[in-house]
């Protein structure tokens, strides 16, 4: 039995669990509270290890310390939402803990799981118990506990994985929103199976066979993040119509993380009648072949990102002009041509297509900011969920870099509206931090799960209003809907209420709504305006 792990040992152990995380994906996905189409946890954490293994598998495996910094810089490059970036946190002090090691064991390995808890809990500015990190904190406990018994790595793993589950029962005591909902913490679990997956390797029952990851070695995280390089080089858009009727909303899923696997940018928006598809990938094809497994394809749009490039720079009649270096440039996710378009009005230098259901990576996020012609940044991440992966973006950058922490695109929009090019950087931070919160946001959707949440039973396929992130209504009527979230939104102090449409909402129906919103509240002034954004049919800002 070996008594010390091997860079090789650990590489089959990070394999192993990559590969279980993919598999549980779906059921730690489940266990999300609120009811609503998001960048799951079991997704997000999956995708950060994906990313990690790309690194990993090219890595030296002849020193544990070089597989662990492999490790590190991959999760750290590819992490996603706040539990990807969290893990990708724990793996960063757990690589730091373990340089220079060329084998490690119990003792060495318990402590390194302490500084990832720690780096991990330094991540998030307000930590909360009962969460992913909690139940790092009391594995990393267990094992230096087992290690200063003298117990072996074998023994050690188990013990983790005893603890680790004794804390995750406890997460709905720690947390009132899981115990309503009767579930424990996704994030927390997610943990537990990566460290099953760790014990698989050590036992030798790895199912590394059943993870399919590009194996292609990925470019230098520092070196591309200002260059034109584009990774995946065909933007692939199409409908899929005449759905089978043996099609169902986990069909759909599987679909779409299949979709992540071969690119990036994924959007798969609608319902079993017609669903949009859109994606950045190397393999068109095969896009196209997983989804004629659900029906006829329509309105298929291909187009070659590279040759695009190329024609621009290198065929423009007039020699390409370097792009003017500015005092301050902003960078913004958005999700919706009709936001997009809002944003570019607002001279936005780098838009990052993302959101909900598509929460884009910290590498993706830290291209955009070297991008960005200056040396002084703002980023709006527009998303709670994405919040951390910007930050985390914003550190590895050498540029002055600030995230104005946006919680919607309602809230970019106006943080963008206070950014005064004669002040200074400081001054416009603390303008747009202090703007953002001036305005309301409320979101109308279809709960996708039945859920139980602030007291309310809602149903799967309600139609339910979000306040600044809180359920406050549902019923099975839009407009009904819709009245009673404006009525939790609008107090005698404001002004101004605008109306952003969705994708697939048509223009007749979106004008019924602001005519509602109109008779309901004439003393205000009432603004209507295409968004576009997936998830969302119609989002109300409230100033």
């Amino acid at each position: 039995m070996q008594e010390r792990l091997t860079g090789e040992l650990f590489k089959d152990m990070i394999l192993s669990a990559a590969a279980l995380l993919d598999k549980n994906k779906k059921s730690l996905n489940a266990l999300n509270v609120f009811p609503v189409p998001d960048g799951d946890t079991g997704t997000n954490m999956s995708l950060t290890m994906m990313s990690a293994v790309k690194e990993v598998r090219i890595a030296d495996s002849s020193k544990l310390c070089a597989v662990g910094d492999a490790l590190s810089l991959g999760a750290l490059k590819g992490a996603r939402g706040n539990s990807g970036v969290i893990l990708s946190q724990l793996f960063r002090g757990l690589s730091k803990s373990l340089a220079g090691l060329e084998t490690a064991g119990p003792v060495e390995f318990s402590k390194a799981m302490m500084e990832g808890v720690e780096a991990a809990y330094k991540a998030v500015m307000k930590p909360k118990e009962g969460t992913i990190l909690t139940v790092a904190k009391e594995m990393a406990k267990a094992a230096m506990r087992s290690a200063g018994k003298g117990d072996n790595i074998y023994k050690m793993i188990d013990m983790v994985i005893e603890q680790g589950n004794e804390t995750l029962r406890k997460t709905p005591d720690m947390l009132p929103v899981l115990k309503e909902a009767g579930v424990v913490d996704a994030g927390g679990k997610g943990l537990i199976v990566i460290y099953r997956g760790f014990k698989m390797a050590l036992d030798g029952d790895s199912i590394t066979d059943a993870l399919e990851i590009d194996t292609e070695a990925p470019a230098d995280f520092k070196n591309t993040a200002g260059s034109e390089n584009i990774e995946f080089g065909y933007c692939t858009e199409f409908f899929i119509k005449n759905i089978h009727e043996s099609v169902t909303q986990d069909d759909i899923d599987r679909y779409r993380e299949k979709l992540m696997r071969i690119g990036d940018c994924v959007l798969v928006v609608g319902d079993l009648q017609l669903i949009k598809t859109h994606v950045h990938t190397n393999v068109p094809g095969k896009a196209l072949q997983f989804a004629l497994r659900f029906g006829e394809l329509s309105r298929i749009k291909i187009d070659n990102m590279r040759e695009q490039h190329t024609e621009l720079f290198e065929h423009s009649d007039e020699p390409d002009e370097p792009r003017q270096t500015k005092d301050m440039a902003v960078v913004t996710v958005a999700a919706g041509s009709g936001i997009v378009n809002i944003f570019k009005e607002f001279m936005v230098d780098e838009i990052v297509e993302g959101g909900q259901t598509m929460n884009p990576s910290t590498e993706t996020i830290s291209k955009a900011i070297e991008k960005a012609p200056s040396n002084n940044v703002f980023v709006f991440p527009n998303n709670k969920n994405i919040i951390l992966a910007a930050e985390q973006a914003a550190q590895f950058s050498s540029k002055n870099v600030h995230v104005i922490p946006s919680y919607s695109f309602p809230q970019g929009i106006t943080g963008m509206l206070a950014f005064n090019p004669d002040l200074d950087f400081e001054e416009n931070t603390e303008r747009m931090k202090k703007a953002i919160t001036t305005v309301k946001t409320g979101q109308v959707t279809s709960a996708v799960r039945e859920s139980k949440i602030n007291g309310q039973t809602i149903k799967k396929g309600e139609i339910i209003g979000i306040l600044d992130g809180d359920i406050t209504c549902h019923s099975g009527d839009m407009f009904e809907t819709c009245r009673q979230l404006l009525k939790d939104m609008v107090t005698d102090d404001d002004s101004v209420i605008t109306i952003f449409y969705g994708e697939g909402v048509t223009e007749d129906f979106a004008q019924q709504i602001a005519d509602m919103v109109t008779d309901e509240y004439d003393e205000l002034d009432v603004e209507l305006q295409f968004g576009g954004q997936p998830v969302y049919p119609f989002v109300f800002a409230v100033e």
